[in-house]
């Protein structure tokens, strides 16, 4: 077979041959609730390269079973996170815990042979068939389901006999997904590479990912640089600016947790909760705060304020401001 290659498929595994699964074997020995209800653990989890820090003290939970949205700019530190994560990239410092278990760089165990990565390049080798692509998948897992790789192939039609070279943009990233998800990984991480599907495909891809997702307990990272993409991709959001977290938990506590209020000219709101964003002009106030759980903090609205929910564009943009606000203001005081 050719060697024309577009990059190895993600991080499947280790190409150490094992027995392999053809359905539901091979899934980590089960660890206490409280560890199988968090995927990922991150520990104040750095990245440097040289003099330049790409992630710093990066502390967060991610729950199991979710669809998680990376959402930050290009240069945010998403693609290095993704990579310690799936240990092909070691940390400067910090820990970081899948399902429990530790993944350092080039680990080979069951967390590390768990977790797969798959990048915006598609990650095929071109002149290989699809089959091909099957094969190669089966040789390098430790754990392979053969039915699941072919089932995700039909839902989209994917011939089984085409050249991946000759595959549209679309249909390669069909292909890489099918490749990973035969592999049956405890976390799946995706580093853009929905970006070539048009936003009907993507919307549908989404919604199968969330379904695989809630059957097996499997978690999916999905990172983008581009909020208008988010509406109905994740139920789980973390949110990186500079290198570190800026916000994360469930999507729709977030949103419940988030108002803005608007009302006569004020130094503070009239209500508890923590402002996220204040704008003012002569006569009016405007705040964004994030609210306490307590339901007091929603019961009692001041007269002349108006109280309005955010949408989740809105919500990310406002913290992505506040935190180059707060970015700026640390290094004016350096």
């Amino acid at each position: 077979m050719s060697e024309g290659r577009e990059g190895v498929p993600g991080r499947f595994g280790t190409g150490e041959r094992t027995e392999r699964s053809e359905g539901r074997e091979g899934v980590p020995g089960r660890h206490s609730m409280s560890e199988r209800s968090v995927a990922v653990r991150a520990r104040d989890v750095s990245r440097r390269y040289g003099s330049v820090w790409a992630l710093r003290e990066c502390s967060f939970e991610l729950p199991a079973g979710r669809i998680v949205a990376l959402v930050g700019a290009n240069g945010a530190g998403k693609s290095t996170l993704l990579s310690i994560i799936a240990g092909t990239l070691a940390a400067t410092h910090g820990s970081l815990l899948v399902h429990g278990r530790p993944v350092a760089r080039g680990e080979s165990g069951d967390a590390g042979s768990r977790v797969a990565i798959l990048a915006q390049d598609k990650s095929l080798y071109r002149d290989f068939n699809v089959s091909d692509m099957l094969r190669f998948g089966r040789s390098t897992n430790r754990v392979w389901d053969q039915r699941r790789a072919l089932s995700w192939l039909a839902r989209f039609d994917i011939p089984l006999d085409r050249r991946c070279g000759r595959l549209s943009g679309g249909q390669r990233a069909q292909v890489a997904l099918a490749v990973a998800l035969g592999s049956r990984p405890v976390v799946l991480l995706l580093d853009e590479p929905l970006a070539n599907l048009d936003p009907v495909a993507r919307t549908e891809v989404t919604g199968e990912l969330m379904a695989e997702a809630a059957d097996g307990d499997m978690t999916v990272m999905l990172s983008t640089h581009i909020i208008a993409e988010l509406s109905g991709v994740g139920d789980h959001l973390l949110l990186l600016d500079a290198g570190r977290p800026v916000l994360t938990g469930d999507v729709e506590e977030l949103l419940d947790g988030h108002v803005r209020m608007t009302g006569p000219r004020a130094d503070q709101p009239p209500g508890p909760g923590t402002v996220v964003q204040a704008q003012h002009t002569d006569r009016q106030s405007t705040f964004v705060l994030r609210r306490p759980p307590e339901p007091t903090a929603h019961a009692v609205v001041a007269p002349g304020w108006t109280v309005q929910p955010l949408t989740l564009d809105e919500l990310i943009l406002t913290h992505l401001k506040a935190s180059a606000a707060a970015h700026r203001a640390r290094e004016a005081a350096a």
